[in-house]
């Protein structure tokens, strides 16, 4: 037996959600929402399955998804990505999976930030490497340089990097994206970004994807999340973003992975990028109003909510 694997727990998120299966109640533990999906995208994936391949899709996804994908990021960030940037991955666990194999080696030391979604250690542990945690204080959960550049060692080679991130629910300012920016191009490091909840913003907040900072486009792998944007986290449907030869990198190890992800859903996910700006802000309003009501329900039962 693998003793990593046999000492690892069984992961929170799966805990949490039988603990509130089976007593009923509200799921706090892990990020899917039950709610708000667009019926478009459902009736594209229902079209795909009856109408298009079902066979093995290219390992590195159906062209016209890159091609989605890059466009998507056109719009909203302004970057310049063409589908050799892009490698669709089933989820975007399996893209952090593939990015940490494709850059570190054993005996290599990774930064992330804690508390952290629970994949980071493991998936840096399995590649031979180790974690080395910066704590995030609260309640303001910041990142502070001085913690970072004492968290370096000889042996470090990336920055594992969550915005906004899980489970703080933190959006990191632009004085914080550059701290970890700096750190990074002084220290010759790979940055892999998980940004899945770029889209899932309240009040107003506004998200800047740490790749389109000065000296950042090249060093910089990024997981995105289909499931986050249209609320379809069943379709385990996500993405890496980086440069050309570090796309190609990490494409050469979610082969051994996945190798590929489920056409009609790639496809159905391409028109939702394609035809779904104006999805968007109706998502994050509906979200805005579940947090009221949670809000609302938790100050009624006596809690303090921030």
């Amino acid at each position: 037996m693998n003793p990593l694997y046999e000492n690892i727990k069984v992961s929170v998120f799966e805990r949490m959600s039988l603990a509130a299966a089976k007593y009923g109640a509200v799921n706090l533990g892990q990020g899917f929402p039950d709610f708000g999906w667009p019926e478009a995208i459902l009736d594209a994936a229902a079209r795909g399955l009856k109408e298009r391949s079902n066979q093995y899709a290219p390992s590195r996804g159906l062209p016209e998804l890159r091609e989605a994908i890059g466009a998507h990021y056109s719009r909203h960030f302004g970057q310049e990505l063409a589908p050799e940037h892009i490698c669709v991955t089933s989820g975007a666990t399996e893209a952090l999976g593939a990015m940490i194999l494709s850059v570190v080696e054993p005996g290599d030391e990774v930064i992330i930030f804690t508390p952290a979604y629970d994949s980071y250690a493991p998936m840096i542990r399995r590649s031979g490497a180790h974690p080395r945690e910066v704590a995030l204080k609260p309640p303001l959960w910041r990142i502070e340089r001085e913690a970072v550049e004492q968290a370096r060692t000889p042996r470090t080679r990336a920055i594992l990097f969550n915005n906004p991130q899980n489970p703080t629910g933190r959006l990191f300012g632009p004085d914080e994206l550059q701290v970890i920016a700096d750190f990074a191009i002084a220290n010759d490091l790979t940055v892999i970004s998980d940004e899945v909840w770029e889209h899932v913003l309240l009040g107003g907040q506004s998200f800047t994807p740490i790749a389109t900072l000065q000296g950042m486009a090249e060093r910089t792998l990024k997981a995105g999340s289909a499931g986050k944007i249209f609320s379809l986290t069943g379709w385990k449907v996500g993405w890496i973003v980086a440069s050309a030869e570090n796309a190609a990198l990490a494409a050469r190890a979610h082969q051994f992975l996945t190798f590929s992800t489920a056409p009609n859903l790639q496809a159905a996910v391409a028109y939702g990028l394609a035809e779904g700006d104006s999805w968007i802000k109706p998502m994050r309003e509906r979200f805005g109003r579940a947090l009221g009501r949670m809000g609302e329900g938790l100050r009624k039962a006596g809690y303090e909510v921030l």
